[in-house]
Order: structure tokens, then C-alpha cells, then sequence
């Protein structure tokens, strides 16, 4: 069994972050969005890992190999972002006969990885959605077997929408119609879809079942990130670096602090991420993710999501700014 996990997508709603860093390192609950995954997955006993890269490449890379060097990881570049299923057919010759395992890289979820990864057949992961034209759809039969899946239906004849997380047994018949797309240029929306070419394997008599995912969070865009950010805080717990300077500093749990931050005369929390070696002084912060390095001087943060090696002073506002950035909210 390999993973892969594409993480080539340039994060154009989390811009300006993802200017500098890829979205899959966006922190996250003291985490970063791809080390969540990558835990998840290790931890149900998978080690051999195909990470599809593009856009910033070099940082993912550098990041697996500090963060993980005990897995098997390779890395395929997606030079021209073409969809998902081209990015997945472009490891077709490394997974060889291999059954696959793909998340992607913008997918938290919480399920039991290891009953899926033990599961006969097949499976597509789903979530119940209120709105289901912006996702891969999935028309399921009465014993949860898939009929059909369609991707972004502005009809949906279902709300179970793919959440972005595929167990496939039957891989040559997945690289079969990855390539049959490709070569009859089947598209949705411009791009070359994953979700087309499992329907063209549902098409072929490969049987799908789904399963239901208990929470999805959504990492796409800054309102919903920071949801998950609090949401995930509250799941694994607040973290605390031993290595820390509060000085006369009220902290509201969860929160997760990282190692060497100085923080003084502030009130921090609840549902706040702090990268390392970052210094607040006579600053509240409440529901926000602050990057490493950054440097916040009398100012009030809510709802906020700031880089790293960023300088902010000043007064209340919710802001979303990107690394290397400096702002003064000061009177001049």
C-alpha cells in the first residue's frame, strides 16, 4: 500500500500566504495541514508515501525529509497544474502493482484510517453537505455501494460530497482511465479530474462503497481555516512549548504555543496557534494563527491569520497577512 498525497495546488484563496509557503504548511493547532495527514496515515501503518509537488516544491521536500526521514518518500512534479487525476497518473510508475491510498493535501479528516485500510474493496470517503455543487458528488445505492460520481453537478442528485480521500485496490484500471481521459481530453471545470476517471472505473465494473467521514475540516480559505484551527485545538488539546517567557500574560486555553516565543503583558486565547520564536507585547489575541518569527506590539487580533517573520503594531483589526510583512496600525 502507497500514499499519495497531492500537494502541487498553489492556494489561491490563502493568498498572500501561499505566495511563500504551500498551503499543505500552513500551520494549523500547532501542526502544519500536511503533518495531521501524514500522522494520521503512519500511524495506521503506512510508510511508503508519493507526495506530488509543484509550486514551492522544495519546501514540502525539505519538510518531509527533517519532519519524517524514517518513511519511504518520493516526490513527482506537476509542473503544469492540469487536475488532480493528471497529477495522480504522473505516478503510475511507482506505484507499479501496488494498491493506493491518495488524500489530498488540503484534506483533514477524522475516521478510522485503519478499518479503511482493511476494508475487501474499494472505498471513497464522503460527507453529508448542505451544499453539494461545489464538490465531487457521490449517488450512492441503498447498501452504500456508489452508482455514480460527478464532479461539481450544478443539479446534485445527492448531498454526499467526496471529502477528497480514495482507497483504490484496482490501480491499473485507475491509471487505465487517468490515461483514456487524458488522451480524449475529458475535463471538468479545465482540468483533468479525479472524480471523471472513478466514474469511468465504476463505468468498467470496479465496485465502490463509501464511507462516512465524522469530521471534515475545510483548509481552503482564511474564514474556514481558522474554524479548523479552533475546532482541531479543541480535538488534540492546547499545547505549550517548556521552553517559554510569559511575563505577567494571561493564557486562555486551547492554545499552542511552539518553542522559544517571549510573550509579555498580554492576553492570549482562546483558539490561538503560535509559531516559534515569536514575541507579542501588551497584545490580546483571541481565534488566530500567528506564524514563526513574527513580532506583535500593542494590538488586539481577532480572526486573524498572520505569516511568519511579520511586524505588526498598532490597534484592533482583523487582518490577514502574509509572511515578511511589516505594518504599523499606529497614528503617525
Amino acid at each position: 500500500m502507497k500514499a499519495i498525497i497531492p500537494v502541487a495546488g498553489a492556494g489561491t484563496k490563502l493568498r498572500p500566504h501561499t505566495y511563500t509557503q504551500p498551503k499543505a504548511l500552513i500551520p494549523l493547532a500547532g501542526k502544519t495541514i500536511l503533518s495531521i495527514i501524514v500522522d494520521q496515515l503512519t500511524e495506521a501503518g503506512i510508510t511508503e508515501f508519493i507526495f506530488i509537488v509543484g509550486y514551492l516544491g522544495e519546501k514540502i521536500q525539505d519538510f518531509v525529509k527533517q519532519r519524517y526521514p524514517q518513511l519511504t518518500a518520493h516526490f513527482v512534479y506537476q509542473n503544469e497544474r492540469q487536475g488532480i487525476g493528471h497529477a495522480v497518473l504522473l505516478t503510475r510508475s511507482i506505484v507499479g502493482d501496488d494498491e493506493v491510498f491518495i488524500v489530498l493535501g488540503d484534506t483533514i479528516c477524522e475516521y478510522d484510517v485503519k478499518d479503511v485500510l482493511n476494508q475487501p474493496h474499494s472505498l471513497l470517503g464522503v460527507k453529508r453537505v448542505d451544499d453539494p455543487r461545489n464538490f465531487g458528488v457521490a449517488e450512492l445505492e441503498d447498501d452504500g455501494s456508489i452508482e455514480r460520481v460527478v464532479e461539481k453537478p450544478q443539479i446534485p442528485k445527492s448531498n454526499m460530497a467526496l471529502v477528497g480521500i480514495y482507497r483504490i485496490r484496482e490501480t491499473e484500471v485507475l491509471f487505465n482511465c487517468l490515461e483514456a481521459n487524458i488522451r480524449n481530453q475529458v475535463t471538468s471545470y479545465g482540468e483533468y479530474n479525479l472524480t471523471d476517471a472513478i466514474e469511468c472505473m465504476i463505468r468498467n465494473n470496479v465496485k465502490f462503497r463509501a464511507f462516512k467521514v465524522q469530521n471534515w475540516f475545510d483548509c481552503g480559505k482564511k474564514e474556514t481555516l481558522l474554524e479548523s484551527n479552533a475546532k482541531l485545538l479543541k480535538k488534540f488539546g492546547g499545547t505549550i512549548a517548556p521552553e517559554h517567557q510569559f511575563e505577567n500574560t494571561i493564557i486562555i486555553q486551547p492554545v499552542s504555543i511552539a518553542p522559544g516565543c517571549d510573550i509579555r503583558n498580554s492576553i492570549v486565547g482562546p483558539n490561538v496557534a503560535i509559531g516559534e520564536k515569536t514575541r507579542v507585547n501588551y497584545s490580546i489575541l483571541k481565534d488566530s494563527i500567528i506564524g514563526s518569527f513574527a513580532d506583535l506590539y500593542d494590538i488586539v487580533l481577532t480572526h486573524s491569520l498572520i505569516g511568519s517573520d511579520t511586524e505588526v503594531k498598532g490597534e484592533s483589526r482583523s487582518l490577514n497577512i502574509g509572511d515578511n510583512t511589516e505594518i504599523d496600525l499606529g497614528e503617525s
